[in-house]
């Protein structure tokens, strides 16, 4: 197997920062970029013109990422990110007063938020299964089952954000489906680390490309399953509220910047060229080589999963941080290195990314300088 060389030239990231955090913010290839920013000008030289071809872009562009993730274009709608996407699909399931909504230890902050809003409101209980970090795909199923008697609603993280753990999403979506129980999916982070996501069967599944396809922020996808597709709607009322197909309700929603769904294709476009499908397992070993050298440095641990995601790894930290935030501005501001924690089950951890920006020699720097910091 031909071993791919790192390509930080596609990427616009100061070389004088190591950077460890795609996950979250992700970081747009400098092509995506000049496509981004030439959209951008056009707009503003006629924006009446512009405005005009919004419609045919945005359907060019549906259509590609779509594609990408395998899915039904008929079920394919754009929102800003994947907890619009959570919003949208609790605006439309029926959640009844008495019944809960189940989630698990797993759920992201915001989607959690989500559901204690619908719970509150529709007179609803939020139950959360409490998952060890380390529970293989039996134990997942095992522990939420009973937790679906007069549930309403599951929604579960396809890639954990705080642990970078995928759940067996196709066994849970059967498993609740089987007690009529609605499945909502948070794939924050599946696209581009897993292979058609989609196609699991959950009633709403959605994922940001602004993650892992290093697509312009502000994009991502949501996938509704057909029963509930004359349901779906946009969170902005706007002039496509009568359209019968559901991703075009979705595509004009007001006033706003359309660049960046136009522009994304361009990111799947550099993904293609990268060699994705070869380089994701590449970039995945040399993560845990790094994972492993960093927690050497700290006598500590990789965090074990029974089945991580690629390209993200935890690394146990020998010391709970409370207040992560002021950590890291100062970690950055002292190191010009840039890494994200996340807590489970009571422990803090280093969660470590891997791109095709980033090379071993990342890992080294940060195994140098943690422990310093933490000493």
């Amino acid at each position: 197997m031909t071993v791919l060389s790192p390509r930080p030239d596609l990427w616009s990231l100061d070389p004088a920062v190591v950077h460890l955090n795609h996950g979250s913010w992700g970081a747009v290839p400098r092509r995506t970029q000049e496509v981004l920013s030439a959209l951008r000008a056009e707009a503003e030289a006629n924006p009446m013109r512009w405005f005009r071809s919004v419609p045919e872009r945005l359907t060019a562009a549906r259509l590609e990422l779509a594609a990408f993730l395998d899915a039904d274009p008929a079920g394919f709608a754009l929102v800003a990110n994947a907890s619009a996407g959570i919003t949208a699909a609790f605006a439309t399931v029926p959640i009844s007063t008495g019944t809960r909504i189940v989630t698990t230890s797993h759920v992201y902050g915001a989607s959690r938020y989500a559901a204690e809003r619908v719970a509150r409101a529709r007179g609803a209980e939020l139950y959360v299964v409490d998952l060890p970090m380390q529970a293989d795909d039996d134990t997942v199923v095992a522990l939420i089952e009973p937790a679906l008697v007069g549930a309403s609603a599951l929604l579960v993280d396809h890639v954990s954000a705080a642990t970078g753990a995928i759940l067996p999403i196709a066994r849970l979506v059967e498993l609740a489906h089987d007690r009529d129980v609605p499945v909502i999916v948070d794939g924050a982070h599946a696209p581009a680390l897993i292979d058609a996501p989609t196609g699991d069967g959950a009633d709403f599944w959605t994922g940001n490309f602004h993650k892992w396809p290093a697509a312009p922020r502000a994009t991502a996808g949501l996938v509704v399953a057909e029963r509930w597709r004359t349901a779906s709607y946009p969170l902005i009322t706007s002039w496509s509220e009568y359209d019968e197909r559901l991703p075009e309700r979705f595509d004009m929603q007001g006033t706003q910047d359309y660049a960046a769904w136009i522009a994304a294709p361009e990111s799947l476009r550099v993904l293609a060229e990268l060699e994705w499908a070869v380089r994701r397992p590449q970039l995945t070993a040399m993560l845990e080589e790094g994972a492993a050298l960093v927690a050497k440095a700290l006598g500590t641990s990789v965090g074990e999963l029974a089945n991580p995601a690629p390209t993200l790894r935890l690394v146990e930290l020998p010391s709970v941080i409370a207040d992560a935030e002021p950590f890291k501005a100062r970690f950055s501001r002292e190191h010009q290195i840039e890494i994200t924690l996340t807590g489970y089950e009571g422990r803090s951890y280093l969660r470590l990314s891997a791109h095709a920006y980033n090379t071993p020699e990342c890992y080294r720097k940060l195994s140098v300088a943690l422990p310093k910091v933490l000493a």
